[in-house]
């Protein structure tokens, strides 16, 4: 397979650091979602520091970036006013025992993008937010049953992910309390909704590949309301990247509650769940109920995360990243799928989806979709300088940036078209297949587990590493 070498890149260093990693972290990465089963098996670059839309690992090498760290940078890593005011953030302490002058400020920014909340509480990682979303409601509604749509990821907590097949470790009660719905199906909430046990119906109100049909978003709110159910958007991808306001805004429909992360504070730690006074004040101290522990963090407000929140509104009143994204996007998946066209692969490989958060699928020689392949098209890329799950652009994904990856995909066909004629990747694919994050086993990616090969948990072996 000479034939389709190029761009020799070097991953010595960061197989090395992936390796220590493993002997450190369970699954070799703090976000099942960064991990090196999502990665080709022979390339999982550890990265040192990121400016713009490109990276750069420990070995050197430089790559355009896409997903964006998991799609919460959304003006490009060192955005430079963001940087700035946090640096004068934190000149004057972050964390201290009353609320900051900064907490006023960031809740009265928040709540002027999105209008259709009366509060808000900060915390720092969207599970924390929709569990609290789901404690409000239960609250609410003296109900305990929740509707989740049969949508990625919503938390980290129990009563998601009981659901899904990494459910070890949670009891089976908190799993069953917890019923899926397909989207743009009303008939099938409806039949959920039914029983009358239902607390909140948790979903996106879109995703990158699938659009509310008209009218589907409005059943869902008159749906609530007349089985008397909290509506909870999970705004963590499309607040910021469909617009400021969120996903409600572009939709025209208002949840109860909403919870935000991700792109608020371009990277910065930063959740938010937002909603109706009436329920918000459960958690607060103008309330003759029963008491709600709804979000109390001790980083939740901390200046520097709330100064790049600030930092990144101004941002968005003033440009317009979300028109550079989309701009982008368009053109990405234009070029791209009209290389794939002429390559004759469009039933194996195309790339779709929102022009903000654009996906790649992967198809084999029947045209099922195929991990194998999904993983070959990485690491074709990967050999290119682009790395990512995805074609999820931020607003710093200049034309440049965009050149380059059309033609890593065109320079990538030759190796998807000769593994479509074989009907296979042996002896194209570097390692094992990349596997679901979420399974119920380490296999099909199960490492051996040799621990003191590196020299045990204390072993310095990268001292020199920034």
């Amino acid at each position: 397979m000479d034939d389709f070498a190029s761009d020799a890149r070097v991953f010595a260093r960061s197989r090395m650091m992936q390796d220590r990693l493993h002997d450190l972290v369970p699954g070799g990465a703090h976000t099942y979602a960064r991990g090196a089963d999502q990665y080709p098996e022979s390339m999982p670059p550890v990265l040192t520091h990121g400016s713009g839309a490109r990276v750069w690992d420990v070995d050197g090498n430089e790559f355009v970036e896409y997903g964006m760290g998991l799609r919460s940078v959304t003006l490009g890593h060192g955005y430079p006013p963001v940087v700035e005011a946090v640096t004068r953030a934190i000149a004057g302490g972050i964390n201290f025992s009353r609320p900051t002058a900064s907490e006023v400020a960031a809740a009265e920014d928040f709540l002027t993008l999105v209008p259709g909340a009366d509060m808000v509480k900060f915390g720092k990682n969207g599970s924390d937010a929709t569990t609290a979303a789901v404690r409000l409601a239960r609250a609410v509604t003296g109900r305990v049953a929740v509707a989740i749509c049969d949508q990625p990821f919503f938390s980290t907590d129990d009563w998601f992910i009981g659901a899904t097949p990494m459910a070890g470790g949670i009891p089976a009660e908190h799993a069953a309390a917890t019923k899926r719905f397909p989207y743009n199906d009303l008939g099938a909430l409806a039949a959920l909704l039914s029983a009358g046990d239902i607390a909140c119906v948790v979903m996106e109100a879109a995703t990158a590949t699938s659009e509310p049909e008209p009218g589907y978003l409005q059943g869902v709110r008159e749906l609530c309301d007349r089985h008397g159910t909290l509506l909870v958007f999970d705004e963590m991808i499309t607040g910021f990247r469909w617009a400021a306001s969120g996903a409600q805004s572009v939709y025209g429909v208002t949840p109860d509650l909403s919870c935000w992360g991700k792109a608020m504070a371009n990277g910065f730690p930063l959740s938010a769940l937002a909603g109706r006074r009436e329920y918000m004040e459960r958690g607060g101290l103008r309330t003759d109920g029963e008491r709600v522990f709804l979000l109390s963090t001790t980083h939740g407000p901390e200046t520097a995360s709330l100064a790049a929140f600030r930092a990144v509104v101004a941002a968005y009143r003033t440009e317009d990243p979300v028109a550079r994204m989309e701009d982008a996007g368009r053109r990405l998946a234009a070029g791209a799928n009209a290389a794939i066209a002429e390559a004759g692969l469009s039933d194996h490989l195309t790339v779709t989806g929102r022009p903000s958060c654009l996906v790649f699928v992967t198809r084999d020689a029947d045209g099922v979709p195929s991990q194998a392949y999904r993983t070959l098209f990485m690491q074709e890329l990967l050999r290119r300088g682009v790395l990512g799950q995805s074609f999820v652009t931020s607003a710093a994904h200049d034309d440049d940036a965009v050149d380059l990856t059309i033609e890593a995909v065109r320079d990538t066909l030759p190796v998807y078209r000769y593994a479509i004629d074989a009907g296979h990747v042996t002896g194209l694919l570097q390692g094992r297949p990349v596997a679901p994050a979420l399974r119920r086993t380490a296999a099909p990616r199960r490492l051996a587990t040799p621990f003191a090969s590196l020299g045990g948990p204390r072993g310095r072996v990268y001292s020199n590493q920034p």
